[in-house]
Formats: C-alpha cells, sequence, structure tokens
C-alpha cells in the first residue's frame, strides 16, 4: 500500500470517528444552555454512541455487500447534513436526533478499516491496520481539545457546523484518492445481516474479543464523559479550553496503536490483552487517588487510553484472521459490541458521577477492566474445551 493513502485512512478514519467526542467536554456548557440537568446532557453522548452501533450494525455490513468508495461518500453526505442540524438545532431534542444520525453514519471509519485490511498483504495486515486505528483513536482524543478552543472562541454551534465541512471536503477528497473496491458478496441485504449475527456464532473468538472491548470501553466512555465535570467543577475550576487542554495529555496514549499491530504480528496477543486489562484497572485506581491532583489524573489518562488502544487493535487484528471475505461484518459485530458498552458506560458514569462523585466512577471504571480480566483468565480453558471437540 502507498504510503499517501495509508495516511489518507488514518486521517480520515480520525476526522469522522471525532464527530461522536465533540460534545464531551462541552457537557457543562450545553446542561447550561438548554437548561438541563448533567443526567439528560450525557443523554447527548449515550445517544451519540447508540447511533454508531445502530450504523454499525445495519450499514457497515454493506461494506462486503456495495463497492466500498461510493458507500463511503453517501454516508458522508448523510453526516455532513446531520451536523448542519446540529449546528442549526433550536433546542436539545433536536440537537439529540442529530447527534444520533451523524453517530450512526461516521460509521464511515469502520468500513476504512477493513477497507485498509483489505488492501494490506498478510505479513504488514497488523501494522497497517495499527497505523489506520492510530489514526482514529488520535482523533477520538484529539476531538475534545479541538471542540474546546473552537467553542471557547466561536460558540459550540461552530464546533458542528465546522464538522460538516470537514466531513463535505473528505466526502470529495475520499471519492478522488481511494481505488475502487469491487464487493466481497452478492447476497441481498437481509442475508448479509443474517450473516453478520451467523459470524457470532460460528466465531466465539469474536463475541469475546467484543465483551472484552465493551468492557474497555465502557470504563473509557464513563472516564472521559465524567472528567469534564470534574475538571470544572469546585476542586480545578477549569474552564472548557481548559478541559480540552487537558485532553491532549490522553491523546499520548495513541502511541501504542502501531506497537499493538506489532504485537499482533509477533502472536503476543493473549497476554498483551491481559496486561492491557491490568493497566487500565491501575489507572482508574490512580485516578481514585488524585481526585484533587491533576498529575495523577492525566497519568491516569494516559494509562487508560493505552490500555484502551492496544486490547482494540489486538482485537481487531484477530478477527480480520476468521474470514477474509466477511471483514466488514466481522468489523461490524465487533465494534457493534463494544460501542453498547461505551453507551452503557456514558450513561452509568453520568448517573454515578451525580449520585456519588468521581470516586464512585473511579470505582465503576476499575470493576469493568477486572471483569474482563477474569473473563480473560477462562481463554485457556475455552481453547482446549475446543480442541477436545473437534479432536472427538
Amino acid at each position: 500500500m502507498p504510503g499517501r493513502l495509508i495516511a489518507l485512512l488514518a486521517v480520515a478514519a480520525g476526522m469522522t470517528v471525532a464527530n461522536l467526542y465533540y460534545a464531551q467536554p462541552l457537557l457543562s456548557s450545553l446542561r447550561e444552555v438548554f437548561h438541563t440537568s448533567t443526567a439528560a446532557a450525557g443523554w447527548l453522548i449515550t445517544l451519540t454512541q447508540i447511533g454508531y452501533v445502530i450504523g454499525m450494525l445495519f450499514l457497515v455490513p454493506l461494506g462486503d455487500r456495495l463497492e466500498k468508495r461510493g458507500l463511503i461518500t453517501a454516508l458522508l453526505t448523510v453526516t455532513t447534513v446531520a451536523l448542519v442540524t446540529a449546528g442549526l438545532a433550536p433546542d436539545f431534542p433536536v440537537l439529540l436526533i442529530a447527534s444520533l444520525i451523524s453517530g450512526a453514519t461516521s460509521v464511515v471509519a469502520q468500513v476504512l478499516v477493513p477497507f485498509a485490511a483489505s488492501l494490506a498483504p498478510d505479513h504488514a495486515r497488523g501494522r497497517i491496520v495499527g497505523r489506520v486505528m492510530s489514526g482514529l483513536l488520535t482523533g477520538i482524543l484529539l476531538s475534545r481539545t479541538l471542540s474546546s478552543l473552537v467553542s471557547d472562541i466561536a460558540g459550540w454551534r461552530v464546533v458542528y457546523l465546522g464538522s460538516a465541512v470537514l466531513m463535505a471536503v473528505l466526502a470529495v477528497t475520499l471519492r478522488s484518492a481511494l481505488p475502487r473496491h469491487a464487493p466481497t458478496t452478492t447476497i441481498p441485504y437481509l442475508r448479509v445481516l443474517r450473516s453478520t449475527v451467523q459470524l457470532i456464532r460460528t466465531h466465539p473468538a469474536l463475541l469475546r474479543r467484543g465483551l472484552y472491548q465493551a468492557a474497555m470501553f465502557g470504563a473509557f466512555s464513563a472516564f472521559w464523559t465524567t472528567v469534564s465535570y470534574l475538571l470544572t467543577g469546585p476542586g480545578f475550576h477549569y474552564s472548557p479550553i481548559g478541559v480540552g487542554v487537558f485532553a491532549l495529555v490522553g491523546a499520548a496514549g495513541a502511541a501504542v496503536a502501531p506497537l499493538a499491530g506489532r504485537w499482533a504480528d509477533r502472536k503476543l496477543t493473549r497476554p498483551m490483552t491481559g496486561a492491557a486489562f491490568v493497566l487500565a484497572a491501575l489507572a482508574f485506581g490512580i485516578a481514585g487517588f488524585g481526585g484533587h491532583h491533576i498529575v495523577l489524573i492525566a497519568l491516569a489518562a494516559v494509562m487508560l487510553d493505552m490500555a484502551v488502544q492496544a486490547t482494540l487493535i489486538l482485537g481487531q487484528h484477530t478477527i480480520y484472521q476468521l474470514d477474509p471475505h466477511a471483514r466488514a461484518r466481522l468489523n461490524s459485530a465487533f465494534i457493534a459490541t463494544f460501542f453498547l458498552g461505551g453507551a452503557l458506560g456514558s450513561q452509568l458514569g453520568s448517573l454515578t458521577y451525580h449520585s456519588g462523585g468521581w470516586t464512585a466512577v473511579t470505582a465503576l471504571g476499575a470493576t469493568l477492566p477486572v471483569l474482563a480480566l477474569l473473563y480473560w483468565l477462562t481463554e485457556h480453558r475455552q481453547e482446549n474445551r475446543n480442541r477436545t471437540q473437534d479432536a472427538a
């Protein structure tokens, strides 16, 4: 693959997935603008992620059924319209609906990742997917900083309208730069959807990796949804732009993505997955002690982001090996599973912070990777059971 194409795919993945996170550092401001409660404001993040799950289930499988370049252009067009609607929203319900739609069509990022995997040679697939995912994950982390800076200078509406312009430009750029990529199946759409469900039954590793990442992404979402409340509260008195600058610290965790791709190519998926669960739990332990110490919270953010990104890359590398002709559908099931965990983590994080404060959020966040670690301990037992059944 040409290096320029890999770089374009990475940038495009980061730009589109950023649409899911622009609102996170703005929740305190939006709560005041629209006169909503903390829990109600949290629904903005939750519904955006639910929209992403809907897109993963019903739109991403089309990546195996339709020509990918045309599908990407169509999705980015709808995303542009939804973001314009969000930027002009007269009330909170309209903003919620527009965010739901933009979340659903921002799954372009997850059409691009299996696209890169299909173009990459077998010996370098983990490394190339890791590079594209590093762009995606950097977009997740830098989106908070960008939205904070733009909203502080020009207002929150410009965040959405500016992103709409970026999506329009991206649609034109990808349309001209991407190679045509023929569908890998001709089965009807409804059968494509049914086959996605069947893949979960056929490949136990797909469900296992999805549940691993659901726990990790739930913890990730709980942290980043509520940390803006902590930093703008009485302990720190940060402005929205201060919250955005803090998010830059977490972006350092994106550096682990290419490393995780190399670990996967070297067959280190299982041990590094377990290590990532331990790292995430430790991150929340540090965050719990850092309620009044910004350095500890920043350290926890970097550790958590590194852990979540490592398990994501390792998980995607695993599922892409299961069926080369169904990578879009495999990715659909995988991402939809863990984004449900993310949506649940966002809402539980908001409710937990409202009822128990930051300490309660860190307890919730630490519990999720610990549960994943306990499930990880059963992995060898399941593999041995499967080998025994195959031998019989």
